[in-house]
């Protein structure tokens, strides 16, 4: 379904009737829309990363990071719909302890956000909204501003809505990472990647963290296909604290799948893709 306020731009010179009725569903849903704090307590009403069965494989995984990141500042904000539940969340943390390889240490960083679990919470304002309230806990703070690496595709913030912010880039990294950054003190030194250099010995490893709950699944499926399939015992490195992830090969952090020394995969995958990968690269 698109969303609310585009339907009411669309009909609005046919009828006048519609788009008053459009109008007023739109005002009806932004009053049952809340930014509640996540916490342990309440994960298993309001979820997290999509997850809230507690009997599936990454949840808990992610509640016992969730545990040590807590006491380093990171929060998490859920978009919550009386209606239909949480339809979108910001994972945030003070710069020092992000889970990027980047030095961001005076600012506020941006993990991930999401909005719409339903089209019809999309482009209605609530992603901005989030990233309002961690400006907000920033400038508490008296951070020098916000951070959050950026890229298209899955399991990374979309440059377009903190643009819409007044984010700019401030740095780059390949295939496709953006390093965007909002100053509240103009004079303060950019966030940086801080990229170090890949392993070149051979074999495959996958580096992951508890950070993101769908690697949990489909590493364990991968693992087995390397094995099964291609007789390939893969080597899994599982990032124990920020320190770690900000020592990391790609700008991801908590995900990068490489082979003999090179990066086939840079965000998370399923098992069905690493098979493709796999395929193309035995060819």
């Amino acid at each position: 379904m698109p969303p609310l306020q585009n339907l009411a731009n669309t009909f609005a010179c046919g009828s006048g009737r519609f788009a008053t009725e459009i109008d007023v569903m739109h005002k009806n849903m932004m009053k049952d829309i809340s930014i509640i704090d996540t916490t342990i307590e309440n994960i298993a009403q309001l979820g997290v990363c999509g997850y809230k069965n507690i009997k599936k494989p990454g949840l808990p995984e992610k509640m016992n990071w969730l545990r040590g990141r807590f006491s380093e500042g990171l929060k998490i904000k859920s978009l919550y719909s009386e209606k239909d539940g949480t339809q979108g969340m910001i994972e945030y943390i003070p710069g020092k302890y992000c889970w990027r390889p980047v030095k961001a240490q005076d600012f506020m960083f941006i993990h991930c956000i999401f909005v719409g679990f339903k089209n019809v919470y999309k482009n209605n304002g609530f992603a901005s909204q989030l990233i309002a309230e961690c400006e907000k806990d920033a400038k508490k703070q008296k951070l020098k501003g916000v951070a959050v690496v950026t890229r298209k595709g899955s399991f990374m913030a979309g440059k377009e809505i903190v643009v819409k912010n007044n984010y700019t880039v401030a740095d780059s990294a390949t295939p496709d990472f953006e390093l965007l950054v909002k100053k509240f003190t103009k004079n303060a030194p950019d966030p940086k990647f801080n990229i170090k250099p890949i392993d070149r010995s051979s074999g495959l490893t996958i580096i992951r963290a508890d950070q993101c709950p769908y690697t949990i699944k489909n590493v364990k499926e991968i693992c087995e296909t390397a094995e099964n399939d291609y007789g390939i015992k893969i080597n899994v490195i599982n990032l124990k604290n920020y320190k770690e992830a900000q020592e990391a090969p790609n700008p991801f952090g908590t995900f990068c799948m490489i082979y003999n020394g090179t990066i086939i995969a840079d965000s998370p995958i399923s098992n069905g893709r690493f098979k493709n990968i796999m395929k193309k690269l035995k060819a």
